[in-house]
Formats: structure tokens, C-alpha cells, sequence
């Protein structure tokens, strides 16, 4: 990158001179989380979503399958438009601008042509700054495959002979692997880390939106499903326990110490972390700071 000169950075103006940077917002920054499933993002990002959204930004939230073989009592059409509108309640609940569900089969997705030319053109009408997504390494393969099309999508939502009914993006966005707990063939690792206390109850009636899955089927699928409680506020503070539990590993502390205060970070107690995918734009520390202005602020 040169010295000096006018660039426009994914959506923001950037003016670097001498060493210093000035920021003048040409429009708000544009955000996309592509999850397989119509709760995959909410539960990974659902409170950086909602500060973007506080600070006037525009987050979209895409699911790439339409859920509906998660459930042990409902299926196919009924419970893909179930899961439909409870995204939409999510989104609401969040103050996100939207949640699309595209209509692919839940646990039958794979990396194929058809299905890496929706992402390209979903990202590209986004207009997205921003791309959040799985990484390829997970327990179920629609996230294996969700993180493999969006890196696939990479560097093709420039190239205007990909998809030419949709216009490319003239610059490419910075990709980004949501959060996971798996080591194998390489662990996450957080290059940014975001604390969402001021936010942590809004992700938590998220969450609450998606009764099929939180209060059903995951408790179904692990045996637990008698605990969940009748009443609703005792249900709410039940998902609290099991899903909002503070859990700050080690290496995203180390993480949120680089970008906040120490004070801050110290005391943090809700947080989502990021890292950056190798593929897409690679963002200076200025331009993080840029497209994550919620840094450094709690």
C-alpha cells in the first residue's frame, strides 16, 4: 500500500499521509454472516452484529440451507418455514436490516457449482465490506461446506465472467472465520476479539426467537430435553446457563489486550472472536479499527 494517496477500503475513505489516517464514511459499512443453518450466525456473532446495527450500520445475516431437517418431531416444509420466520423474529430482536433463508436441504448441502454461485451472488448484491462465515472444519458437514463455498467465493466476487448476471464487486471484502472449538487440522485462532456485555442480553433474545432449536432439538439431540422449564422467563435464564456462560479461553483475552484497554479487557466477560481468512483483503490494523468501530469501546 502507498504512503499517500485517496483508497477507498471497503466502504470507507481512506486518506494515508504521512504516516497518519483520516477516516470520512462514504456510507455505512455493510456486513454479511453466511451461516448453514438459521441460527449458525446468531450464535457466533449475533452481539457484534447488534452493536454494528446500534452504530447505523447495515448487517445481513444468510442462512445457506433452510433448516428444515433440525428437529426430532418436525421436518421438510413445515419446520424450513418455522425456522424461516424465527430467524426473522431474531433479526428483529437484534435491529439487523435482514435474514435470508435460502432453500437448500439442511444436512444435504455440498461445495457444488450451483451452490458457490449463490454465495457469489449474494455477497456481491450485499455490497459486502465484511464477510463472516464457518471455518471448513467442523462436526457437521453443512458448516464444513458453508465455510468451503464462501472461501471458494473469495476472490471470485470480483471476477465480472463469474456470474455475470450479477455485477462484481469492485473491491474485495475482508473475509472472516466465525469462532469454533476445533483443533484438528489447525485450531481457531483470534486475531480480533469484540466484547459484547452491553449487548449480551439482545444475542440472548435472539437465541430465545429460535424456540425449535434451543428449547427442542439441541436439548433433544443431547438427551436434555426434559430439563428445559415450562415457564418462559425460567426457559430464558435456562438458555442463559447453556449457551452465554462466560468462557474466555487464554488466546482471545490475548486477543481483546491488543485492541482494548487492559482494564477493559480484564474485566470483559462476553465475547466473540474473529479470525482473519488468508483469502480476501487483508486488513492494516488501521482498517480493523476502521471496520470494527466498536473497538476499543465499551
Amino acid at each position: 500500500m502507498r504512503a499517500s494517496g485517496l483508497f477507498l477500503v471497503t466502504g470507507i475513505l481512506v486518506l494515508i499521509m504521512a504516516g497518519s489516517v483520516q477516516a470520512q464514511s462514504v456510507r455505512p459499512l455493510r456486513i454479511l454472516c453466511i451461516g448453514a443453518h438459521p441460527d449458525d450466525c446468531d450464535v457466533k456473532m449475533g452481539g457484534t452484529a447488534a452493536l454494528y446495527a446500534a452504530m447505523g450500520h447495515q448487517v445481513k445475516f444468510l442462512s445457506v440451507t433452510n433448516g428444515d431437517a433440525g428437529h426430532y418431531a418436525q421436518g421438510g416444509g413445515v419446520l424450513a418455514n418455522r425456522r424461516r420466520a424465527e430467524a426473522e423474529e431474531a433479526a428483529r430482536r437484534l435491529g439487523i436490516a435482514e435474514y435470508e433463508v435460502l432453500d437448500n436441504h439442511d444436512a444435504e448441502l455440498v461445495p457444488s457449482l450451483e451452490v458457490r454461485k449463490q454465495i457469489i451472488r449474494k455477497i456481491r448484491e450485499w455490497q459486502a465490506d465484511l464477510v463472516f462465515a464457518p471455518r471448513p472444519n467442523d462436526y457437521h458437514p453443512d458448516h464444513r461446506y458453508t465455510g468451503q463455498l464462501v472461501q471458494d467465493a473469495a476472490y471470485l466476487v470480483m471476477v465480472p465472467n463469474v456470474v455475470p448476471d450479477t455485477p462484481p464487486l469492485a473491491h474485495n471484502p475482508v473475509f472472516l472465520y466465525l469462532s469454533d472449538r476445533f483443533k484438528k487440522p489447525n485450531p481457531f485462532s483470534p486475531d480480533i476479539a469484540v466484547i459484547i456485555d452491553s449487548v449480551v442480553e439482545r444475542k440472548l433474545d435472539a437465541l430465545d426467537a429460535h424456540v425449535s432449536q434451543f428449547y427442542e432439538w439441541l436439548p433433544w439431540i443431547d438427551g436434555r430435553l426434559a430439563e428445559v422449564p415450562a415457564d418462559s422467563a425460567a426457559r430464558r435464564e435456562w438458555l442463559r446457563a447453556q449457551w452465554l456462560r462466560p468462557n474466555i479461553t487464554q488466546e482471545v483475552r490475548l486477543a481483546l489486550m491488543r485492541w482494548y484497554d487492559p482494564e477493559v479487557a480484564t474485566q470483559a466477560q462476553h465475547v466473540e472472536a474473529f479470525e482473519i481468512c488468508e483469502y480476501g483483503h487483508q486488513p492494516t490494523e488501521d482498517e480493523i479499527r476502521l471496520l470494527f468501530p466498536m473497538l476499543g469501546k465499551q
